[in-house]
């Protein structure tokens, strides 16, 4: 099993943790009522995927 041989620094921590960033959510506008929505998802203010109804609301 591979042991490290010295003590990784803070600034070498902290520099690769540095890259650990939040992306936006990808938000696309519904074809029926015109809301925003995530992509790939049935719309949670109609219901609607696909130009078809799979939710009740």
């Amino acid at each position: 099993m591979a042991v490290p041989k010295r003590k990784t620094s803070r600034s070498n921590t902290r520099s690769r943790r540095s890259q650990w960033k939040t992306s936006a959510p990808n938000l696309v506008t519904c074809a029926r009522c015109n809301e925003k929505k995530l992509s790939h998802t049935a719309c949670p203010t109609c219901g609607t995927y696909a130009k078809r109804r799979v939710l009740d609301v």
